[in-house]
Order: structure tokens, then C-alpha cells, then sequence
């Protein structure tokens, strides 16, 4: 009798004993927080939008990085942007004023389809062994917009600088401005026109501006 009452005990205290670890499996801990769940985990709120714009810029802090590198900001339209290969680039006629240097980059639609443009242009300008001049143009505040270029249609960046002989900057002649379409990693060289440009010293800055619809002429 002792023996059966004493197998009867411990079965009772194994089945309680399992019970109670199903319940507290089953609760959050004491912070309230539950425990992590093994399965595969989704998000139906993570829009690739919005996953885009979690990852930081690579345009870069405020400077536009070398003209082999692509914008930062990420198109909205970016299914329909005009790919370099698309592309024709030229450096239109200075429109200087208060000191300043101002000449219009132009990208032209050059194929049969209708695509887009939003932000800035990588540019750089190098000597004729390729070899960048200076430091990277820098953005100036602005608001993009994204351009439509039908076939044979052109957007412009501005791009500026101090006057060298007014600023007192340290100059060189580039024999090319190369200029890279907005998340683009290909970029097109154009014949520097231009004459001298700041590449060193307190003044040295080149500015650009997004791009707009037309040649900026």
C-alpha cells in the first residue's frame, strides 16, 4: 500500500511540475516584453520606400562625391531615370554676376524613350590625364524636382564659383568637367571651355544646384 500511495505522489507532482512550466513559457517577462519568436519575422509596414530611406545617404554628406559615384538622394521615379548610356552632356555659356562664375550642365535625352531626372549631377574637374582638380563640388540648398526629358529634351544643373582673380584662389586650367547622372555610376566627359577654375585655398568651393527642366541658357 505504501508503495503504490508513494508512485501515485510522484506522478501527481511530474504532471503539476509540467504545468507549470507550460504557463510561464506561455508569459511575457517581467518587464512585460515577450520572448523572441523563432519563426521567420516580416514587416508589412516596410515599403521599399521606406527601407531606402533608412539606410544613410552615400551623397554624401553635403559634398557631391566624384563624378564616378552616384547621387544620394534616391529618385521617387527612380524605374524610369535616364541611365548614362541614354545620355549626352554638355557645359552651356557662363552667365557671370556679383563676382560669381555660373555655368549651366545640360544632360539630353539622346534615345526613343521618356525618362527622368531628380537631384544633382556627380562632377569633377580633371586635367588631361584624368586626375581630379580640386575638391569635390559641394550642393547648395535646393529642392528637387524630378525632370521628364522626352527623346531629345534637356534638363541643367547649375554650377558655380567664385571668380579666382576676385577670391584670391589657387587655379588650374581642367582640360574636362566630368559629369555623372543622378544614380548613375557611369559618367560622360565634356570639354572644358571655361578657362580657369578655384582648386585650392579658403575660396576654392564649386557649387551646383539640381537639375531643372531646359539648358539654363
Amino acid at each position: 500500500m505504501t508503495n503504490r500511495f508513494l508512485g501515485v505522489r510522484r506522478a501527481a507532482l511530474v504532471a503539476g511540475s509540467v504545468a507549470l512550466l507550460g504557463l510561464t513559457a506561455g508569459c511575457g517577462s517581467d518587464d512585460g516584453t515577450s520572448a523572441p519568436s523563432t519563426g521567420p519575422a516580416t514587416s508589412a509596414s516596410a515599403s521599399p520606400t521606406e527601407a531606402a530611406s533608412s539606410v544613410p545617404s552615400g551623397v554624401p554628406t553635403d559634398a557631391v562625391s566624384n563624378s564616378l559615384t552616384p547621387s544620394a538622394s534616391p529618385s521617387p521615379a527612380s524605374g524610369t531615370r535616364c541611365h548614362t548610356s541614354e545620355l549626352s552632356a554638355s557645359v552651356g555659356r557662363n552667365n557671370p554676376g556679383a563676382g560669381q562664375e555660373n555655368f549651366p550642365v545640360v544632360l539630353t535625352n539622346e534615345s526613343s524613350r521618356t525618362c527622368t531626372l531628380y537631384g544633382y549631377p556627380g562632377a569633377a574637374f580633371v586635367d588631361a590625364s584624368g586626375k581630379q582638380l580640386g575638391p569635390d563640388p559641394k550642393r547648395s540648398s535646393g529642392e528637387p524636382e524630378t525632370v521628364r526629358l522626352a527623346p531629345g529634351g534637356s534638363a541643367w544643373a547649375g554650377l558655380s564659383f567664385a571668380n579666382p582673380e576676385v577670391s584670391g584662389a589657387g587655379t588650374a586650367t581642367p582640360a574636362a568637367l566630368v559629369v555623372t547622372p543622378p544614380d548613375e555610376e557611369d559618367p560622360l566627359k565634356v570639354t572644358w571651355k571655361g578657362g580657369e577654375v578655384p582648386v585650392s585655398g579658403n575660396e576654392s568651393s564649386v557649387r551646383l544646384i539640381p537639375f531643372s527642366p531646359g539648358t539654363g541658357a
